[in-house]
């Protein structure tokens, strides 16, 4: 079946008390940021087009599921950097290389998954931001996106 879905619904069902976003994410319209599909659950943090607004403070679990299509393969690697922003600032950021061309076939598909806890207060802006936004996959794979937010506890 559709991991997402399968977490959607896991999700959907366990009974909190605490604040949680689980959101699509596609290709940034106007901007590095990858824009937030109004799909998923959003529990106690107001969900925006393109970020996350935290109305608790807390310690929060940020992460994100991205897959990521290569169509042809270069002579050189690819640095495919991935970051977390609180208000707009780099608070996590992930460089990975991939798509060398020893290890490359006709067409390549890779999946990152990022985790970040960190300390969150009210009115927080939590977004996350590609360089290659063009090898977001998004045809075969679009519903596997996804940026999410749990809180985790009160207290650091």
């Amino acid at each position: 079946g559709n991991t997402t879905e399968d977490y959607l619904r896991i999700l959907q069902n366990v009974p909190t008390k605490r604040a949680a976003a689980y959101m699509r994410v596609s290709n940034p319209v106007n901007s590095s940021k990858l824009s937030l599909v109004e799909k998923g659950i959003c529990e106690d943090i107001q969900c925006k087009s393109e970020e996350l607004v935290i109305r608790q403070q807390g310690l929060y679990l940020i992460y994100c599921h991205l897959n990521f299509h290569f169509p042809n393969c270069s002579n050189s690697p690819t640095d495919l950097k991935i970051e977390f922003l609180v208000n707009d600032k780099v608070n996590r950021q992930t460089l990975s290389t991939w798509c060398a061309s020893e290890t490359c076939q006709e067409k390549t598909f890779k999946t990152l998954f990022q985790l970040h806890l960190t300390y969150l207060n009210v009115k927080d802006r939590v977004s996350v931001t590609l360089n290659y936004p063009k090898f977001l996959n998004e045809i075969s794979l679009p519903n596997e996106n996804v940026l999410g937010v749990l809180r985790y506890s009160d207290e650091m």
